[in-house]
Formats: C-alpha cells, structure tokens, sequence
C-alpha cells in the first residue's frame, strides 16, 4: 500500500525569537517528521518545537539538487516535510528554484509566511517605516556584491527616493554603503543596525550615516545584520507632530464622520 503522502512547507522561522514564528508555522513543525532548516540563519531554538523523534537536517552545506532530493524522498516516504527558512520565505530565500524542481517533480508545495527582520527590528525599537507626510514607502533591499542585482535597483538608485529602507545581506559591505547613504540621505541622516534581530545576541546600533561604518567595525558586526535608514530613524524630535488623518477629529471617512 502506499504511504499517504503531505505537500512540502515551506516555513518562514521568524527572526530568531521562537515564540515570533506564526502559529501555523509552530503546528506545522510540531507535526513535522524531517525539518531541513537553513542551518547558517535559523537558530537551533526554532526547533524546538519540532517532535523528538522528527529527523533535523541542515541545509548549510547543500546543493539545491541535494535539498531538493532530500526533500523529495521524505515525501516519497509519506513523511511531512518542513523547510524551515529563516525570516520570511520569499524574500532573500531561494524559494523560487526550489518550488520549481518540486514541481518537475509533481510533488505538491504550500508556503506559511513568517516574519522577516525588518519588521521585528521595528517592534524592537518602537520605529514606523511609514510616518505621515515623510515617507509611505518601505524598499527592502540589498546592496549588488558576488550576487548581483539588476542595474535598475542599485542601492543608489533605490536611495535616491528618501523612503524608509532596510538593506539586507550588505554589512559587510558597510563601507560602500555608507558612501551611498552619504550620497543620497546625507552624512546627518540617522540610520540604524540591527544585529541578530530577537536573538539573546541581539544588538541594536543607533548611529548616522556619518558614523555607520565605524560603529559597525567597532561592534564587531560582520553578518547576520541588516542596515535601516530613511525617515523612520530620523531623530525622535524631528518626528514630533507628525499625525496621521486616521485618528484626526476633523477627518471624516467610513466609520467616522465630521460634521
């Protein structure tokens, strides 16, 4: 007879916290029976809420061809498979690839999202990414090094828009950063380092663009961070005032009105 066989998830961990995974990503893990985890990223925490006996796997040192047959003979077995990626799947994981061969392989996918280090570092310092009258826009980015990106979205051309950003996989690259930041958001702009976002390692760098590399180098930061700059980490009295229409007395819309 053949084993019942279960779509592949993909999981987004969180940030590192194993308590700000989502709760279907939690029940998928406590059903799990192989989790093939980003070793690299996903803390070993984040597996605990898997069973004893489930098979852990990390991925730190595999090929996709390699994920994708471990993966696939799981599933073959009629065991529940869960790949667990750090953050949030679909930005900066490689999902994409990986759906693509399960598919030639006519094996069933589906996809928990989970929630990506831009917006714990926000709740961890209690920043807005869209503050009224000063940015509505939030570019999540990464600076082109041994990955490219298409020359449309260099990091100077996205900068020049003065928007909140939070760039990704580029500390190590700070220096060239910073000179981009200086470029278009000014040497005075603040900006912001998050380090192991909810992790007990946590560290949170508060600095300017002016000072941004060397703070970085001095805090011995070199991976596992991601840079956030634009309005939402300007000073906090630069910020005073601004009010938004949704809570203003004299701004009518569907469950209020003004008279």
């Amino acid at each position: 007879m053949n084993p019942q066989r279960h779509p592949i998830t993909f999981c987004g961990a969180g940030p590192g916290d194993p308590e700000l995974i989502t709760v279907k990503g939690q029940k998928a893990l406590q059903q799990a029976g192989l989790v093939l985890y980003a070793g690299s990223l996903v803390p070993e925490a984040v597996l605990s809420w898997a069973p004893s006996g489930a098979e852990r796997v990390s991925s730190a040192s595999m090929t996709l061809e390699q994920i994708v047959a471990t993966m696939a003979q799981a599933f073959r077995q009629g065991r529940r498979v869960v790949r667990l990626h750090t953050g949030d799947p679909s930005l900066y994981g490689a999902l994409f690839e990986q759906m693509a061969e399960l598919r030639k392989l006519q094996i069933p996918c589906r996809v928990i999202p989970g929630v990506t280090a831009a917006f714990a570092a926000a709740a961890a310092t209690g920043i807005e990414y869209t503050l009224p009258e000063r940015t509505q826009t939030l570019i999540l980015t990464r600076m082109a090094g041994r990955t490219p990106v298409p020359e449309a979205e260099s990091l100077e051309s996205l900068a020049r828009h003065q928007a909140s950003m939070a760039i990704y996989l580029s500390v190590a690259m700070v220096d060239q950063v910073a000179a981009v930041l200086a470029r278009t958001y000014g040497p005075r702009a603040g900006c912001l380092v998050a380090y192991r976002v909810s992790q007990p390692e946590e560290k949170m760098v508060m600095t300017t663009v002016a000072g941004l590399a060397a703070e970085v180098k001095a805090s011995g930061i070199h991976r596992h961070a991601l840079i956030i700059a634009g309005p939402a980490v300007e000073r906090p009295q630069d910020q005073m005032g601004l009010r938004s229409n949704l809570y203003s007395a004299g701004f009518s819309h569907a469950y209020r009105s003004v008279y």
